[in-house]
């Protein structure tokens, strides 16, 4: 299987290198050439157009910053539509709205290709190691065929339903994550002005019924102080937006998202679109006069779990479905 991968950012770039580690045929592109030489020297192609690779490879795969982006990069004279054929495949793991990835996969599938969507979780660093979790929505004979490449690009790989079914359930998670990493700012801020031990009090939240994943990974980096989670407030913004927009269209209280995406729109008025997104937790340090730091805290994160090829996972009453 020959793959085109579009968007080397922060997760593309990893994901892409993952196709090339495991020795597929891997042909690049970016709006910015350097993201491609580390790739290009590990033995991947690069591509003068996304037309031109898309007309060369059987699987297309894009991971875009946003819903405008992914329509331009789809829909130019020369993009990726362009170059579609029957028999060949186009995988979305862009973050982006249902009804945008339903509507190029209209598109798409007019070319006779078949259409994925494929938003990843889990973080940079475990897209770095193959390690991260994938939401595939899709027909099940697009999934099976694009399922070789998926299990080098993650470990736990969910087929959702139809197209569009994956990037509402990513959209959810985002959103789920982005108010949990808000809550953990004001908690490590009153933690913080009590006179709590910082170390003493991210095992306390490890280890009780307060505890999540973004603790455990963005706890690290705001006690550490680099805030580096390799993810920008821009993206959180975007991605509240697109939540926002979700629960507008399904007619459901937003309360809380209201709250949560007043909080992101001061942070990154403070500090800037490319800060990263565990600076929420600043905005709370400056305006209380305290530092949330504790020694032994990495700056990054490093995944630490061994490679392995992906599995399919599921809910349970279907896998054990006679």
């Amino acid at each position: 299987m020959k793959i085109g991968f579009i968007g080397l950012g922060n997760v593309g770039g990893k994901l892409a290198g993952s196709l090339v580690r495991n020795g597929f045929d891997v042909t690049v592109r970016d709006l910015d050439p350097s993201l491609a030489e580390d790739l290009l020297k590990q033995g991947a192609h690069w591509a003068d157009s996304a037309k031109e690779l898309a007309e060369s490879v059987d699987l297309v795969i894009t991971c875009l910053p946003s819903p405008e982006v992914s329509a331009t990069v789809m829909e130019a004279p020369d993009g990726v539509l362009a170059g579609l054929a029957p028999g060949k495949l186009w995988l979305e793991m862009s973050t982006t709205l249902e009804s945008e990835v339903r509507r190029l996969g209209a598109r798409v599938s007019e070319t006779g290709a078949q259409p994925l969507d494929s938003p990843v979780s889990g973080g940079c660093h475990r897209a770095a190691t193959g390690n991260i979790s994938i939401f595939v929505g899709g027909e099940r004979s697009a999934f099976d065929k694009a399922f070789p490449a998926l299990r080098v690009m993650g470990r736990r790989i969910l087929h959702t339903g139809p197209v569009g079914s994956a990037s509402v359930l990513k959209v959810l998670t985002n959103y789920v994550a982005s108010v949990n990493l808000a809550a953990l700012a004001e908690a490590w801020a009153v933690a913080a002005k009590a006179g709590m031990d910082m170390a003493t009090t991210y095992e306390a939240i490890k280890a009780s019924s307060g505890n999540s994943f973004v603790h455990e990974t963005e706890s690290q980096v705001i006690l550490n102080g680099s805030y580096n989670i390799n993810f920008t407030l821009d993206l959180v913004r975007k991605d509240l937006g697109l939540f926002r927009e979700l629960a507008e269209r399904n007619q459901v209280p937003k309360d809380v998202a209201d709250t949560v995406e007043r909080v992101f729109h001061d942070t990154q008025a403070r500090y800037g679109d490319r800060a990263w997104s565990p600076k929420v937790a600043k905005r709370l340090e400056d305006a209380c006069g305290v530092q949330i730091r504790a020694a032994g805290f990495p700056a990054e994160l490093v995944d630490d779990e061994v490679e392995e090829p992906g599995v399919e996972i599921g809910p349970s009453r279907l896998q054990h479905a006679s």
